[in-house]
């Protein structure tokens, strides 16, 4: 029997990095994938999603040729060709994955892996893709420490049966090589809004149905007004503060009650989040603990038993790819007995990569006011932005949002042209304990978006020179 100093259940990208990271440090690590190396991320989810945003994109700008003085006689847009770019890009970073496999001296066994004990993994062999992510394996290993990284999977309607034709979830949308002629999305989430936009921006008639009072209902309040305009302007019919009554094939399509309203359309795509893979992985033989469905883990993702950790989606924290990534490298470290950091969660950065982009750190300020805090905000719009105005993508904002008497940023939440781009400076700012003051004094290069930053920053004490 093979023994490992660590072995990681999970080949996404928290469970991947995380055996990067541990065999940096000198540990003999595996890594069990019964799919593909990358994990939903790489292959089906974040990265293959880009791609096709930043074809939706150019199909958007296209039909925006007045305004930069060019012009189309019948523009064709050929969906299948952005699908194939989407498989592609996908294909060339889990090539790249298995790369880094290989570098480090990383075991990658091909199966899934399910805890027979505190330290000992039975792997089934699963010949899905062995040519992807290893050899197909079946036996037993042994672990002084396993970390779980087993991800999540989509929500569905309780009584609704997803076929995977007519009713849908993120993965089969990203299958789909034409576009449907129209399209219910349940969920105004980040899933929900990407793909709203990239498949309306392909002609299809979409109609995205939040039960919340808000489209991106977990950000600021105006955030999510500003991102709503823009929605509407595209032709997108969106209905908040509704209630899927009822959602059933009907035909070769779907007939979707909400509201009191009824809606016939090709597919219905259901994006109302994700439920953390826990089952059928050893928990209870190993006698690790979990809370409605998440691994119950400590700041450095311990869990109940010694010697196990649980990182990413799994726990429930706050299921983002880079946030599990983060966590793996705590864990390997932590193992490892070499300095680490405890992770403000709350302070992660979140994206949305629909048009206008969104993205956020932090507290709402509807959360600031609900915690009695006293607080200040700075704002600056991109329509006084040189360089939004120059690339015509002046739309959005940047609010900030600290604490009046110390300075300490609480929250930073914009909108607008790449601003997934830019919030990375925010995130620095709050893990070393810098004020918008601070931030300000920084000299931001002209012309930038990034100086739309710098403006908000000045804000917040109201010195702000070009608003």
């Amino acid at each position: 029997m093979t023994t490992y100093d660590v072995t990681v259940i999970g080949g996404g990208p928290g469970g991947y990095v995380a055996a990067i990271r541990a065999a940096q440090l000198g540990l003999k690590t595996a890594i069990v994938e019964k799919e593909h190396l990358g994990g939903v991320c790489l292959n089906w989810g974040c990265i293959p999603s880009k791609a096709l945003l930043r074809n939706a994109e150019i199909a958007n700008l296209l039909t925006r040729g007045k305004d930069f003085g060019f012009s189309f006689e019948n523009l064709k847009l050929d969906y299948a060709v952005a699908h194939k770019r989407s498989r592609d890009v996908s294909g060339r970073l889990v090539k790249g994955v298995q790369f880094l496999m290989k570098k480090n001296k990383i075991d990658v066994y091909q199966g899934a892996g399910k805890l027979k004990d505190a330290t000992h993994i039975e792997i089934t062999a699963v010949e899905t893709a062995p040519s992807v992510s290893g050899n197909a394996f079946t036996g037993v290993i042994e672990s002084k420490h396993i970390i779980i990284a087993t991800g999540a999977r989509a929500r569905s309607i309780p009584g609704v049966e997803v076929d995977g034709k007519a009713i849908i979830t993120y993965r089969h949308a990203l299958e789909i090589t034409q576009p449907p002629k129209s399209m219910v999305i349940i969920g105004a989430g980040p899933i929900g809004l990407e793909f709203g936009y990239v498949f309306r921006s392909y002609g299809t008639d979409v109609t995205i149905i939040e039960m919340l009072p808000n489209a991106a209902p977990l950000e600021d309040e105006e955030v999510s007004k500003e991102l709503e305009k823009h929605l509407k302007k595209m032709g997108i019919n969106l209905l908040t503060n509704t209630k899927v009554e009822s959602l059933a094939k009907a035909g070769d399509g779907v007939e979707v009650k909400a509201g009191g309203q009824t809606f016939k359309a090709d597919k219905a795509l259901i994006a109302i989040g994700f439920a953390p893979n826990s089952e059928n992985i050893g928990l209870e033989a190993a006698g690790v603990e979990t809370e409605r469905g998440a691994i119950v883990v400590d700041s450095h993702y311990r869990t109940s038993v010694p010697y196990i950790y649980a990182i990413g989606d799994v726990n429930a924290k706050l299921m983002l790819a880079h946030v599990g990534s983060a966590m793996g490298i705590v864990a390997a470290e932590t193992i490892a007995g070499v300095e680490t950091v405890e992770l403000d969660i709350e302070g992660m950065p979140r994206c949305y990569y629909c048009q206008p982009q969104v993205a956020s750190m932090g507290i709402t300020e509807k959360q600031a006011k609900e915690r009695g805090l006293e607080y200040k905000v700075g704002r600056f719009n991109f329509q006084a932005n040189g360089k939004a105005l120059g690339l015509g993508e002046n739309h959005g904002f940047v609010k900030i949002i600290s604490d009046a008497k110390y300075g300490e940023i609480l929250g930073v939440h914009l909108i607008g042209p790449e601003v997934t781009e830019l919030l990375p400076e925010w995130v620095l700012a709050r893990n070393y304990e810098l004020t918008p003051h601070e931030v300000a004094r920084s000299v931001h290069a002209h012309p930038t978006l990034s100086e739309a930053m710098m403006e908000a920053a000045e804000a917040v004490e109201g010195h702000s020179i070009h608003q």
